[in-house]
């Protein structure tokens, strides 16, 4: 069986979609909680898939979070190893971080349910699926693409939303993973940022059940191609 960890820093930003889908393909699922769960002796490099999910810090707080020190590490440790990345917002701004790039504040908050712009190399990426569709973004910083990345997407607010290395790394600077059942725990959980940008949480609620049906489709086919390039990729690097 296939093996696939995925580093969470808040118990409801988990893999949602993503977590059937990787079951179906045989994957074992283990989840971390790098709050709380020891991360200086975790093996990143042995299983086949590392996940490292979103939360509502900034990966530039370390002073603040010092776990995040850790989590830096192991990503480097990932990244040396040349094996199956997924980030997902805060975890593609920790990749990019651990790759060189800079992080910061856009001084704006993007919350809510927008398609993306593709650029000419997401339009032939596992991407291509999500074109015209509306995806959830819920962020206020950005990363810089590093330099051994591709762009492969962006929105008017925020240019750099999607980035990859190879057939292997992918950082996502949006949420392909929630479904509309499970966007409730996010208005709960956070729902002081939401009251703060003046959001309307029954408008958000709606939005995610108006999309569910064409965005899982996109998603999971999103998914389901970037997963088979990557396992493509490691069954040639095996002896």
């Amino acid at each position: 069986m296939k093996t696939a960890i995925a580093i969470r820093h808040v118990c409801f930003e988990d893999l949602g979609m993503l977590e059937p889908l990787l079951e179906a393909r045989g994957y074992a699922v283990r989840y971390v909680d790098a709050t709380v769960d020891v991360l200086e002796t975790l093996d990143v490099v042995s299983p086949d898939l590392l996940v490292v999910l979103g939360g509502p810090i900034g990966a530039f707080d370390d002073e603040l979070y010092p776990f995040l020190n850790n989590v830096l590490s192991l990503i480097r440790q990932r990244l040396e190893s040349q094996s199956a990345l997924l980030g997902i917002c805060l975890g593609a701004q920790l990749i990019a971080r651990a790759l060189g790039a800079h992080v910061g504040s856009m001084g704006v908050k993007e919350i809510g349910y927008a398609p993306l712009t593709l650029t000419p190399e997401g339009e032939n990426s596992p991407l291509q699926t999500l074109a015209r569709v509306p995806v959830l973004h819920w962020h206020g910083d950005q990363f810089d693409i590093p330099a051994r990345a591709i762009r492969l997407a962006g929105t008017a607010i925020c240019p750099h939303q999607a980035f990859s290395i190879g057939a292997h790394v992918l950082g996502l600077q949006f949420h392909l993973e929630v479904d509309a059942r499970s966007i409730e725990r996010w208005l709960v959980g956070h729902s002081c940022e939401l009251a703060l940008g003046g959001i309307d949480v029954r408008s958000l609620r709606a939005e995610a059940h108006a999309v569910q049906a064409q965005l899982e489709h996109a998603a999971l086919a999103a998914f389901s191609r970037w997963l088979d390039g990557a396992e493509r990729r490691t069954d040639r690097a095996r002896p």
